[in-house]
């Protein structure tokens, strides 16, 4: 369950109202609660004004952009002698998209693809560049047109922060100590004028660099106890050069492993600045079958998906409470880099795309997450979801010159409001929404406090069938801002070329402030952003 939070608002303690549960768990022996023509779900949020202190990490909201089936070509890049508008290669129309969700951030190149990378490949004349065989996606052939001086562009072009993963597993110290050399040294050194041979005179700023990809898999199949060690090393060789200062992200867990956090925790905290964690959500949680449909599931499917999600919330506890034995002042920060919903692919799709559609189902659970993540905002420092464009969970869909913005993606550009603003610690009391002996909390919630005083509520009502009415004691004299909605008629209801607005934000309408009340009535399976002046 999301952390409590409570705050004061002008003095007074900010109320909503509902019943006690702790976050999803087995519950057999009950029954299943769909009763469509039940009465709305009632929630008590607390917040606790005078406990706002820690900041939302803006990179909580980061992207992740893989060399994997059509996120990097036909996503980002088309080429400068495409039809499709571009500047210098990348995509007009994806540019502005991004640019309207306050990407903080973009993680590259990978991934399982990054361990088999070597950045040399990627810069230079385009015709001149060799081609590789991508062998963890599909076999296709890499033709490393897109590089690193044109993903600093597209960083550039969209106003992120370039996050660059290192190559651990296939590479060499050297070759990851001169990529950084490249990249961010302003000396009159080999690499550094590589750059300027390349056509690029200044370094760039370069802050986050993660030292390998899942090590513990297609990055190495290494134990972590050697993975330790070598982080160490290749740690020792990635430089600040001038004013550039690098954040060092060790490659953490997979989910829930314990043993790896408290190998790495203990061996090798010192010498990092973040460490990753992986975590997926699949509907079935069966990684060797089918992981179910983006959109042909039931009611069933949909609870089981969500179920799943939360188990996020026990797995950042757990690891968290690790890396708090070995870094009690949390100067580490726990960076989830890959998360996200994982189903079969569309039929039809390439093998090794990872092409999956975008439904209501997964805005509802990538506010979970995000909300998730904010209750731990002491502790995550970034987060990147997998992926950006046409692979896994993408924000954005492409079809030759027409793109798609997902449920996923509106979420998102509601939810920029909590960037970098404050935290205001909650509670929340909200009956269980339960099916087939497996209970979640019915109503989320988070909520932030920006530069200008504004406070932003954020509310997930999950049950498919039930409406949720919110009652909020606020005090003399608060105002409504403005609200809005993301809901639709059906769980997988979603956006196609043909219909690219059948799930979009609305205005809301259902709050209201009446003396020192605030009332809210969310209709079921929706996400509801709220602004209090």
């Amino acid at each position: 369950m999301l952390k409590a939070i409570a705050a004061f608002f002008c003095g007074a303690i900010i109320v909503f109202a509902s019943e006690d549960r702790a976050g999803a768990q087995d519950t057999a022996g009950q029954s299943n609660s769909r009763q469509d023509n039940a009465g709305p779900v009632k929630a008590t949020v607390t917040l606790h004004l005078d406990q706002a202190k820690t900041r939302i990490a803006p990179e909580i909201y980061g992207q992740f952009a893989e060399h994997l089936g059509r996120c990097i070509y036909d996503g980002i890049w088309v080429g400068e002698d495409s039809p499709i508008p571009n500047t210098r290669g990348i995509r007009n129309d994806v540019v502005a998209a991004l640019k309207k969700i306050h990407v903080p951030v973009v993680r590259w190149p990978g991934g399982c693809f990054a361990d088999e990378y070597h950045w040399k490949d990627g810069i230079g004349p385009r015709d001149q560049r060799p081609k590789m065989i991508n062998t963890n996606w599909g076999g296709v052939v890499e033709t490393n047109a897109f590089g690193t001086h044109e993903f600093m562009d597209f960083c550039e072009q969209i106003g992120a922060q370039p996050y660059i993963c290192g190559n651990v597993g296939s590479g060499s110290v050297e070759e990851m100590m001169q990529w950084v050399e490249y990249m961010t040294s302003d000396a009159k050194s080999p690499m550094a004028n590589l750059r300027r041979q390349n056509g690029r005179d200044k370094p760039w700023k370069l802050k986050y660099f993660a030292v390998g990809n899942e090590s513990w898999g297609c990055g190495g199949n290494m134990t972590p106890e050697y993975y330790a060690n070598e982080f160490r090393r290749y740690n020792t060789f990635i430089k600040n050069y001038g004013a550039n200062r690098m954040y060092r992200v060790a490659g953490g867990p997979n989910g829930d492993d314990a043993n790896w956090m408290e190998v790495l925790m203990k061996n090798a905290a010192k010498f990092m600045q973040g460490i990753s964690l992986h975590n997926y959500t699949l509907p079935t949680g069966n990684w060797n079958g089918s992981k179910g449909s983006a959109t042909d599931f039931d009611e069933a499917a949909y609870h089981s998906t969500l179920f799943n999600a939360l188990k996020m919330e026990s797995i950042i506890t757990r690891q968290s409470a690790i890396m708090d034995k070995y870094d009690p002042q949390k100067r580490v920060g726990l960076v989830v880099d890959e998360w996200g919903n994982w189903y079969d692919a569309e039929p039809g799709a390439k093998m090794g795309i990872l092409y999956q559609q975008n439904t209501l189902r997964d805005a509802l659970t990538a506010a979970l997450n995000l909300e998730l993540f904010q209750a731990h905002a002491d502790r995550i420092s970034m987060a990147n979801i997998a992926q950006m464009i046409n692979v896994l969970q993408a924000m954005i869909l492409t079809d030759k010159e027409k793109i798609v913005l997902t449920p996923t993606y509106h979420v998102f550009e509601m939810y920029k409001v909590h960037q970098g603003a404050t935290l205001i610690p909650l509670e929340i009391k909200t009956a269980d929404y339960v099916m087939n002996g497996k209970s979640v909390p019915e109503v989320h919630a988070t909520a932030s406090r920006n530069a200008d005083g504004k406070i932003h509520i954020s509310l997930v009502n999950l049950d498919a069938n039930r409406k949720a009415h919110i009652s909020i004691a606020v005090p003399s004299g608060s105002s409504l801002g403005g609200g809005r909605i993301l809901t639709a008629p059906e769980l997988n209801a979603h956006n196609t070329l043909d219909q690219p607005e059948a799930v979009k934000p609305a205005s809301f309408d259902g709050a209201k402030i009446t003396g020192e009340t605030l009332t809210a009535d969310m209709p079921s399976k929706s996400v509801v952003v709220i602004e209090l002046q």
